[in-house]
């Protein structure tokens, strides 16, 4: 796993570190508006597979292979706004550090935005993105009508210590390149 230390911040840039935190999770919560169910109008989270591109090729836009059978995926379709929490939870800070996952020094990078249909021109790039991450996807029942859909990022936030948060422009993260340090 190659993760980006929250000890190095002081010489990478944070939009280094966004974009080392969602090329490099293994899981990820994305929190929606409930539309049906009991619960309608509060939020729910749920953990779904993601992948911002193959190994070696970052783009830090999350990808996701989903069924419209699951009730996020069915909300997401009337609703699309949603954010995505990426803890730095697994990476090597943290473990390292013997720092519980839930200590506000792991980092956790939250992006929000529109989730919507992966485009019929980007489809082959999000196969590869998932299937070279998770090559089980390939295996699931395909009675369940697998399909992508991708976030586009509205606006990003870091929180990498105590306290408040770091607003990163959109641009900015996306420009960034993780490193294997």
């Amino acid at each position: 796993d190659v993760l980006y230390s929250v000890m190095d911040r002081s010489r990478k840039k944070k939009s280094n570190l966004e974009e080392g935190l969602s090329h490099n999770r293994k899981w990820e919560q994305l929190g929606v508006a409930v539309l049906s169910a009991r619960i309608q109008g509060m939020p729910y989270g749920n953990c779904l597979l993601l992948s911002d591109g193959p190994v070696n090729n970052s783009t830090g836009i999350p990808f996701f292979y989903v069924t419209p059978k699951d009730n996020t995926v069915a909300d997401l379709l009337k609703n699309p706004v949603a954010s995505l929490t990426l803890p730095e939870a697994d990476g090597n800070f943290c473990r390292k550090n013997v720092i519980d996952p839930e200590d506000p020094r792991c980092a956790r990078l939250t992006l929000t935005g529109q989730m919507v249909t992966v485009p019929p021109e980007e489809v082959e790039f999000a196969k590869q993105a998932m299937f070279s991450r998770h090559p089980v996807v390939r295996k699931w029942p395909r009675s369940y009508e697998w399909f992508f859909m991708k976030m586009n990022i509205e606006h990003i936030w870091l929180q990498s210590w105590y306290g408040d948060v770091s607003a990163i422009a959109v641009e900015e993260y996306i420009k960034a390149v993780p490193s294997k340090g």
